[in-house]
Parts: C-alpha cells; sequence; structure tokens
C-alpha cells in the first residue's frame, strides 16, 4: 500500500505550473470516437483517470499513442464492444462512452459508471435526453443496453444543470439528425472546451457556456488538434496551498476568469494575491479572517473546491460556514479534520468552523480525491508529520502532485508500506 508522508509547516516558493483539465480531459478523450479519423491532444495531465479511459479505447481497439503531454487518437479500427463493469466502474466519466457510441452505432452495451462515493449521483438526466432523441434504454443488474433507429434532434430541458448530462447531450446531437436545444444547460468552461473541438471538428454547436445550447446536427466529424484548458481546481488547490504558506508562491498558466469564485473569497479574507493574465501570485503575509462560501454550479463557487477550502477556514479568525449544494456526502473530510486539530462542527448540509486552530499531524485516510487534497494541505500546514492513506484518490485528479509541491519547498513524499 502507497502513503503520503508529509512533514508540515514548510514555507513553498517559486513557481507551480498548472496541468491540462481533468475534467475537460475526461470528456475530450471519448468524444474523440465520434470521428473516424486521427485526433491529437495537447496539455493531458498524466493522472490514473486518464490511463482508464486509455485502457478503455484500447478495449474498443482505437489506437492511442502517449508524447510528451499528448495523445494521438486513431479511431479508424474502432469496435463497439459491451464495456465491462472491471473498466466502467473505475470513474464516472466512464459514462460519456455511452454517449459517443450511441451517436457512432445507434447501440451500446455498458455498466453503470463509477467514480468517487461524495453523494447520490444519478444518471436520470442523460438517460432522458438519450430517450428524447430517440433511444430506447432497457436496464438489468446495472447494465443498460441502448439501441436507436434513429436519433433525431429535439428539445432537451434538463431538470438541473448537469455538467454530466450537457456534456452527454451535446455529443449524442451532433450526429442526430436535425437540431437540438439544451435548456437548463450547465456553463463550466470544460463544456466550452468540449464545444470549441467539436466545432473544429466539423460539429455546429452554439452557446456553449450559457444555459442555452443549440446544435444542428451533422453527418460526420473529422479528426483535429486540440489543446485542452488548463484545470481550474488544480489552480485553485495550489492558490489556497499558497495563501496558508506561499512566499511569493507563482501559480502559472490558468485561466484568472475560471478560479474568480475562489479569489474573490481569499481576497475577502485578506490575503495577499496579485493576479496576471495567465498566472498568479500569492504569498501568506497577511492574517486570513473568517468568511461564508456555499457551492453553486458554475459560474458559483466549485464544489471540488468546498474541502480543499474548508481546510484554509480552519486557519482563518472567527467563525466561518460552508453550505455543500451539490452533493450531500462532500464533508467525509472533517472527521480527520478535526482529529488533526480543527474545530469543525456538522449539521446537515451545512459546516461551522471555528479557527485559527493550529493543525497537528497524525494518519489520516483520503476518501475520496477533493478529500485527499484538504487532507494534503492540512497535512502541509500541520505541526510534525501526517501520513495519508489511500493516495489513490488524489492520484487521481492532480499531475505529478510531489513534485511539484517538492519543487517549492514542501517536504513530502510517497512511501510503500
Amino acid at each position: 500500500m502507497k502513503v503520503l508522508k508529509v512533514t508540515g509547516n514548510q514555507k513553498l516558493t517559486g513557481s507551480i505550473r498548472i496541468s491540462g483539465a481533468k475534467n475537460s480531459s475526461v470528456a475530450l478523450i471519448p468524444a474523440t470516437l465520434l470521428t473516424n479519423g486521427v485526433t491529437t491532444l495537447c496539455n493531458v495531465p498524466d493522472i490514473s483517470d486518464i490511463d482508464v479511459l486509455e485502457k478503455t479505447l484500447e478495449y474498443l481497439n482505437v489506437s492511442v499513442k502517449r508524447a510528451s503531454g499528448s495523445l494521438l487518437i486513431d479511431t479508424k479500427n474502432l469496435e463497439n464492444k459491451a464495456i465491462p463493469e472491471e473498466l466502467s466502474n473505475k470513474l464516472r466519466a466512464s459514462y460519456y462512452f455511452m454517449a459517443v457510441l450511441l451517436a457512432r452505432f445507434k447501440h451500446v452495451e455498458m455498466y453503470f459508471p463509477g467514480g468517487c462515493q461524495i453523494g447520490s449521483r444519478p444518471i436520470d438526466q442523460t438517460l432522458k435526453a438519450f430517450k428524447l432523441l430517440g433511444a430506447t434504454i432497457e436496464e438489468k443488474d446495472c447494465l443498460f443496453v441502448m439501441d436507436a433507429k434513429e436519433l433525431k434532434g429535439a428539445k432537451i430541458d434538463l431538470d438541473m444543470p448537469s455538467v454530466g448530462a450537457t456534456i452527454n447531450s451535446i455529443m449524442v446531437s451532433v450526429l442526430a439528425k436535425g437540431k437540438t436545444k439544451i435548456t437548463n444547460a450547465a456553463k463550466e468552461p470544460e463544456i466550452t472546451d468540449l464545444a470549441i473541438m467539436l466545432n473544429k471538428m466539423g460539429a455546429k454547436i452554439k452557446g456553449a457556456g450559457t444555459s442555452t445550447i443549440e446544435i444542428e446536427g451533422v453527418e460526420e466529424l473529422t479528426g483535429t488538434n486540440h489543446d485542452i484548458i488548463p484545470d481550474r481546481i488544480e489552480a485553485g488547490t495550489y492558490t489556497i496551498i499558497g495563501a496558508l504558506l506561499g512566499d511569493y508562491l507563482k501559480v502559472d498558466n490558468i485561466v484568472p476568469e475560471h478560479i474568480k469564485a475562489l479569489t474573490d473569497k481569499l481576497e475577502e479574507m485578506g490575503a495577499n494575491i496579485d493576479i496576471h493574465s495567465d498566472y498568479l501570485i500569492i504569498d501568506n503575509q497577511n492574517k486570513l479572517i473568517k468568511t461564508d462560501i456555499a457551492t453553486h454550479e458554475y459560474p458559483g463557487f466549485p464544489t471540488d473546491l468546498q474541502q480543499p477550502f474548508t481546510t484554509l477556514l480552519t486557519q482563518a479568525s472567527g467563525e466561518s460556514h460552508v453550505e455543500e449544494n451539490i452533493y450531500e456526502n462532500r464533508f467525509m473530510n472533517v472527521l480527520y479534520l478535526n482529529k488533526m486539530g480543527a474545530n469543525i462542527h456538522q449539521e446537515g448540509k451545512k459546516l461551522t468552523i471555528s479557527g485559527p486552530t493550529k493543525l497537528k499531524g497524525t494518519k489520516v485516510e483520503a476518501t475520496d480525491l477533493r478529500a485527499g487534497a484538504s487532507l494534503l494541505i492540512a497535512a502541509l500546514v500541520a505541526d510534525s508529520n501526517t501520513e495519508i492513506k489511500n493516495i489513490e484518490h488524489i492520484l487521481r485528479g492532480y499531475e505529478q502532485i510531489v513534485e511539484k509541491l517538492t519543487n517549492v519547498g514542501a517536504k513530502i513524499e510517497i512511501k510503500e508500506i
């Protein structure tokens, strides 16, 4: 078993470069199957989620070649085979294969997708979209079998602005006959990134990044080259670390607009942060004061930064409050933060955090990806040493996190025990 061992309370100085967006990559890679040709994706993060997607592509007889942050994907020999549970349950994003295979072949067989256990994550909105476009769906023992004699454009009014359902609706609609209109669509930058790539392939998509997306179906798409946007959650995580331990820490290769909800809160708390066109510099010269956050869909405060930000609030002066409105089970880090010395009280979907409190190193466990990031931040702040188990969760979402932090002065290493 691998664990992260962290010696806390080290000043961090230098530069951290942000990798390509995980949440874009896991949609863009399946989307390449909408073409019958070669697509090159650049700025692909080297994380375990990408490894799983690569194995799924190879299972479908797709050629995948990696080279210096790029993936070259050749779909000319693509086979439509039932995707087994041992592949589909590795991550939530595996259900994007449902959309692309249904669009290409009008038939797909696949088990229910997996991912972090952070609460109820139904796919009802995705299934609703598929049915509106003409698919029939049978489910038995978590196996979905989908068929469509023909896919036709439709009006898809999502019950909530689900990122996954929006992405799946787009990917099926681009090859459907006629026009599709998606209302109450999610607005996340990763959706815009997908639309940009698909339009380069020959799709006709308008309105991505707004609540209404219009798509005119085309007969086929062709391969392209595409640079994936920087990862806003990784950028936010390192920015939070900089607010606690930074000695003029530079967070490079960012899109400031994508993390504005976070940087606005940091400025409200008194953080010393200097934002430029594609980077920021942050340090912990100023004492942080309390604030309140509530997670919402983009451009609101992101749920993926709630757990890392909760660690930050343990070091702020006063009583802060956190409200989680996206996932009901995203407080599994709280038990371990309190074990390290935090003063956090949970009531339903709300937290009350009294600070600042001195954190002490101990043995903790990463229960999911962002909880793992939260505990890593706590370990970096804590006095003495911390050991984090189940680090596979952290490695799913942060490329070369040990190397990046070590290069700016952290004392952190992976150990086999």
